[in-house]
């Protein structure tokens, strides 16, 4: 897909987001559901299968989503589905993210986490890459048991891995 139709597209989820009385609420969980589904690659699949019906679609948007999500968020992400671009979600739920860190001055710093932080942590690690970068950022964290402990950031192109998982790898060559 054009990088184009991924702005605009981003830009009208994040329109809509925007006049929504919780619309920090929304982008997060636009966020989340971008990456539940960059790593579920069946489930992209199905939903950017335009020979199933639009309406089985929706349902599965609606299904997964259902108490999970606002309802707000469900019908944005069901109404790209039914455009027939689900299977692009996740770059364009990214560029909202983005889009969104830049309306307020910032840049999106993407943090893997084996847990969820606390609204403290985020701000201390925030302040943390501020005086290390001189950037505000946003930070969007993303629990992934797999790194089993520490952290990942990726900041545009920079990734910084202070992961246990990483950490286990360098000792393995270390002595290997």
């Amino acid at each position: 897909m054009p990088d184009q139709r991924v702005g605009a597209y981003a830009e009208a989820l994040l329109a809509v987001a925007s006049v929504q009385e919780q619309s920090s609420r929304i982008t997060d969980e636009l966020f989340r559901i971008g990456e539940a589904l960059r790593n579920n690659e069946g489930l992209l699949t199905a939903l950017g299968n335009n020979r199933l019906p639009i309406a089985n679609r929706q349902g599965v948007v609606e299904d997964l989503l259902g108490d999970k999500a606002s309802e707000v968020t469900t019908a944005l992400v069901s109404m790209v589905v039914a455009t027939g671009i689900g299977g692009h979600l996740p770059d364009i739920l990214d560029a909202m993210a983005e889009l969104a860190a830049q309306q307020r001055n910032r840049v999106l710093a993407k943090v893997r986490s084996a847990i969820e932080l606390t609204e403290d942590q985020k701000t201390r690690l925030a302040d943390a890459i501020k005086s290390s970068t001189g950037t505000d950022v946003e930070i969007r964290v993303i629990v992934d048991e797999s790194i089993l402990g520490g952290l990942v950031t990726e900041i545009g192109d920079d990734v910084i891995d202070g992961s246990v998982r990483f950490r286990q790898a360098q000792l393995r060559e270390t002595f290997a």
